[in-house]
């Protein structure tokens, strides 16, 4: 079993949840709730490692998000 952490956001254009895996190439869909959404994350999730799995190739190692300001 593994963990991987998931950006989240509200897309004002189509009202829905938008969430993407940083690191893993397409690792991301949409749901109507935040449950649609995790549900979704999920399945998307498990295909691609079946993918990286078939490839061979090493799965990317997340190191974190940092918050970066600016003015504007």
């Amino acid at each position: 079993m593994r963990t991987f952490a998931a950006y989240l956001e509200w897309d004002p254009d189509t009202q829905m949840y938008v969430g993407f895996v940083p690191g893993i190439s397409g690792a991301h869909t949409q749901g109507k709730t935040l449950d649609e959404l995790h549900k979704n994350l999920k399945e998307v999730l498990e295909l691609c490692l079946e993918e990286y799995r078939a490839s061979g190739e090493e799965l990317p190692r997340f190191v974190g998000l940092q918050q970066i300001e600016v003015a504007g």
